[in-house]
């Protein structure tokens, strides 16, 4: 065994040809594929880590994070994002309180009327609407994922907290209003 073999338990021996050829066919464009050889160095791809040996085994290094322990913390009036970076993506959880509207509380700091982040997300607890510009307003609750385009304004429903996990526009959202 080579050097980070010692601490993974039963891990299998892929030094066949047909075992490599197997592995390969479940990686997913991920791993590098120049040839056997690139094993045999450690390389990264936004954050994850490829380990290989000699003898042609390999291991996808596990990042776990929680946004108990975020990256960031984005602070507004009635409001935080909490922020979390790994494998490439940048991943938020944004907290509401009953009364916060996007546009007094977070737009008007950065001077304006709508938000213009594009947002993919899942809402974990409470309710929230989206205005959209063009007068559409949709109401979001727990369970609920969501896609909402640019120019819209945003507000919680009710005396719940609201709570959702933005999986896309999370890099760019209260960016200019940090903590």
């Amino acid at each position: 065994m080579t050097s980070g073999d010692e601490n993974v338990p039963n891990q299998p021996d892929y030094t066949t040809y047909s075992e490599k050829r197997r592995i390969r066919k479940f990686d997913f464009g991920l791993r590098p594929r120049v040839n056997d050889s690139a094993l045999t160095r450690a390389s990264s791809l936004d954050g994850m880590k490829y380990k290989g040996t000699e003898e042609g085994k390999f291991m996808l290094e596990v990042i776990l994070k929680r946004f108990e322990q975020p990256d960031e913390i984005r602070t507004f009036k009635k409001g935080k994002f909490e922020v979390v970076r790994l494998g490439g993506m940048t991943i938020g959880r944004a907290t509401y309180e009953p009364g916060w509207k996007w546009s007094e509380h977070v737009g008007r700091a950065a001077g304006a009327k709508s938000c213009t982040v594009e947002h993919v997300g899942m809402v974990l607890s409470g309710c929230a609407t989206a205005a959209m510009d063009d007068g559409r307003v949709i109401e979001m609750k727990a369970g609920d994922v969501f896609y909402i385009a640019p120019g819209h304004d945003s507000w919680v429903v009710g005396n719940e907290p609201y709570v959702s996990i933005h999986l896309m526009g999370a890099d760019a959202y209260t960016k200019a209003k940090k903590s």
